[in-house]
């Protein structure tokens, strides 16, 4: 018999959990960041280093979820949850101690101040001068010489873009003749910044569906396999595992993409690059719309292949196996070019802010799907009808759900390309030079 949990033991619970988000909400942006500033921009050879870099992230952080989808899923079913927290603390010991033999190696970029604060200027500065006309791109006011204002960050060139932005870095006669307010007059640079920020934010957006469709892979793809026929012989197959095909998928389709994919698109498109950031990640939302349409297949063929007496199909489990496999291949394009959009395109001070957005995607892409999932279900559980997603999901009609997905990826892969077209790269000034950071022919 099971004894009933304590005031202290749940309490314990849930601050763990909470402690491992908080932990993981600081350690998932920042170590992207930090293992990107180790490779030198101004060299090329670095830069293609750098993007290995974050193929091969990704790859480790899949090498661990199929630990975690396949060792730890076992000591679950067969009831051992303190052994595999005991596992998965001994693990993140051994990561940490690795870190640390590091440290001394390590190459640190200096801290460029809040950026929340820097941010926060070019607007309040903007509004304050509203009535002020922008000053033409060499009259607008910049500190003198090769360095920023914004320590370890290199300057970046004014652009047209967001012209009422100007407003914050216009001299006025009123900045000439007292001190120079940081909340009244901003550097080019700082402007600039700002302006990366609201270029990059529709990008990010588009990509906010495809977190979506990545929440059903570890929610609706296995609710879906529990009701599937998922024995072989006598073993039993958790339908959690399955995700092991999403990290297989991960793991081989990274060497495809890095050592064929990537040499043969560099001879074709004659771009160092081989595919572009963009490109990348368009190709990554037209494979989870793929993968949505073969979850919506596969839950037809479910449903052909219930009785009425059964709870399960007879329908193998193994039939999801190509959606997993699409979403697999989704992710080495469409997360791996995310952490290199946002960390490429992102000014050097806020570098971290950039990886961060790959992190709130995800995470808004959880809320947006319980929303989804909560509309569907008010729209269509009505009178007599148990809606799209019952709790009995042999009398509802899933596969709609992963249709309506699957029509929404195509909306948002549409509006992807107009905001890719519209998107232009970042300029950056290095050794006093005029450096810009290449999307070579995002449009095409």
């Amino acid at each position: 018999m099971c004894r009933h949990s304590s005031s202290v033991g749940v309490g314990t619970f849930y601050l763990s959990i909470y402690l491992i988000a908080f932990g993981y909400g600081g350690h998932q942006p920042t170590i992207g960041t930090f293992g990107a500033d180790q490779f030198d921009d101004s060299n090329p050879k670095a830069a293609d280093s750098k993007a290995a870099f974050f193929c091969y992230f990704y790859f480790a952080l899949n090498v661990g979820s199929l630990f975690s989808s396949t060792i730890l899923v076992y000591y679950e079913d067969s009831g051992k949850w303190t052994l595999g927290f005991l596992v998965s603390l001994g693990w993140a010991i051994i990561a940490l101690l690795l870190y640390l033999l590091g440290t001394s190696r390590y190459k640190y970029i200096k801290p460029c101040g809040n950026p929340l604060t820097r941010v926060t200027q070019v607007f309040v500065a903007a509004y304050r001068k509203w009535n002020v006309a922008p000053a033409t791109a060499d009259a607008l006011y910049e500190v003198e010489g090769p360095e920023s204002a914004i320590k370890g960050s290199r300057k970046i060139p004014h652009s047209d873009d967001f012209k009422f932005l100007d407003k914050a870095a216009t001299i006025t006669q009123y900045d000439l003749c007292g001190r120079k307010d940081p909340w009244r007059l901003c550097t080019v640079t700082q402007v600039e910044e700002v302006k990366c920020v609201l270029k990059m934010l529709p990008i990010w957006l588009c990509t906010i569906i495809y977190s979506v469709i990545f929440t059903q892979m570890v929610s609706l793809f296995v609710e879906q396999g529990d009701v599937m026929t998922s024995k072989l012989g006598d073993f039993h197959l958790p339908a959690a595992s399955m995700s092991a095909f999403d990290i297989c998928s991960v793991l081989s389709c990274t060497g495809i993409y890095r050592q064929i994919l990537v040499p043969l698109a560099r001879r074709l498109s004659g771009s160092p690059k081989g595919l572009t950031e963009l490109q990348r990640m368009g190709i990554g939302l037209v494979m989870g719309m793929m993968a949505m349409i073969a979850a919506g297949v596969t839950e037809i063929q479910r449903l052909k292949l219930v009785r009425p007496s059964e709870k399960k199909s007879r329908l193998s489990i193994f039939w999801q196996v190509p959606q997993y496999i699409l979403v697999g291949a989704s992710e080495v394009f469409m997360y791996v070019g995310q952490l290199e959009f946002f960390n490429g395109q992102a000014p050097d001070g806020i570098k971290s802010f950039g990886s961060s957005l790959c992190m709130a995607s995800i995470s808004l892409g959880n809320y947006v799907s319980s929303l989804l999932v909560s509309m569907v279900m008010g729209t269509t559980a009505r009178d007599d009808s148990p809606g799209w997603i019952p709790a009995d999901l042999n009398q509802g009609h899933m596969d709609r759900f992963f249709f309506l997905i699957a029509a929404l990826t195509a909306l948002d892969f549409i509006i992807y390309v107009f905001c890719a077209k519209w998107y232009k790269c970042i300029n950056l000034y290095t050794n006093g030079n005029h450096k810009e950071i290449q999307l070579e022919e995002q449009q095409n």
